[in-house]
């Protein structure tokens, strides 16, 4: 007895039907678009406008045309933070992306106890950025800080003044921003490690690999999109960094660790100059926006 397979039926899709499913996609998307539109979009629009304004948010504002940035150009302050916020991005993309590398390929291991690790080592993330500045305020005390006195202990007589010296502030951020934020970045590259297949591995050391062989040829361009999504991600928010240093140091000592968004803040929230604060953070907005394109072409050229 054979069993005669029939076609499916032809499923008819009514112009109203049709309207439904459609009105159903954008009832799903639509709560997005609303938010990005009134959280960034308009934002971003209304201080592009701004930064053409002198405007103090009581008076009507004013056109003053390119004043501004003019203003900005010849102000030290502006430039004093520009390059302390390199000087941090610079420090703190390539530290965090290597230590969350790092710890991920260590922690994909079948290792005792290693769900405790990785809780561990994400902890960080997400407690309370107030309290982590405490913490290494307290860690790195010149005067009672178990750092210092534990270099005191090895022999260094004058252990660095950390916050409180203007060429060790910076570098004692970057250090505890690093410790916070690596989790997040190894979670991430976990689960990038996750998509490799174990047979590559195999194939590779019954052909006599070395372990740094391995990590080179498998594992580094298996993580190639991972890497690039935690490079975007570290450089934008490396470059946007505000609450960590505001309460660790508040841009001291002096203006050691002043950077773009404290300007911004400073201008716009404490001085009430809206517009020349539009303009430094429409600067902000260029640099971010310029090095993540260029990060997306060198990304398109290495796949091609």
């Amino acid at each position: 007895m054979t069993a005669t397979l029939s076609a499916p039926a032809e499923v008819r899709t009514t112009p109203r039907r049709g309207r439904s499913r459609t009105w159903i996609g954008w009832s799903f998307i639509l709560p997005n678009f609303i938010g990005f539109a009134a959280l960034t979009l308009i934002p971003v629009i209304a201080s592009l406008a701004l930064s053409f304004l002198d405007w103090d948010s009581y008076s009507t504002p004013r056109w003053v045309g390119l004043a501004n940035f003019e203003r900005m150009i010849h102000n030290d302050n502006f430039w004093t933070a520009l390059r302390n916020t390199a000087y941090y991005a610079v420090g703190h993309v390539p530290l965090t992306l290597g230590a969350a590398l790092g710890f991920a390929v260590l922690l994909n291991q079948k290792l005792k106890g290693v769900q405790f690790f990785r809780t561990a080592l994400f902890f960080p993330y997400i407690t309370s950025l107030v309290a982590v500045a405490v913490v290494w305020n307290m860690l790195l005390s010149p005067d009672l800080g178990p750092v210092n006195q534990f270099l005191r202990a090895i022999g260094i007589d004058n252990p660095p003044g950390w916050t409180t010296s203007t060429t060790w502030a910076m570098p004692a951020v970057i250090v505890a921003s690093v410790w916070r934020d690596l989790g997040y970045y190894m979670v991430l590259y976990l689960a990038g490690l996750q998509t490799i297949p174990a047979e590559l591995y195999e194939a590779a050391q019954v052909d006599g690999a070395s372990p740094w062989q391995r990590f080179r040829h498998i594992t580094l361009p298996g993580l190639r999109p991972t890497t690039f999504f935690v490079l975007i991600m570290l450089t934008i928010s490396s470059f946007k960094v505000f609450d960590l240093i505001q309460v660790m140091t508040e841009g001291g000592p002096g203006r050691a660790t002043l950077v773009l968004s404290q300007v911004i803040y400073r201008e716009g929230i404490v001085q009430g100059r809206f517009g020349y604060s539009s303009a430094v953070s429409m600067v902000l907005f260029v640099i971010v926006l310029t090095i993540t394109v260029v990060q997306f072409r060198l990304q398109k050229r290495s796949e091609a």
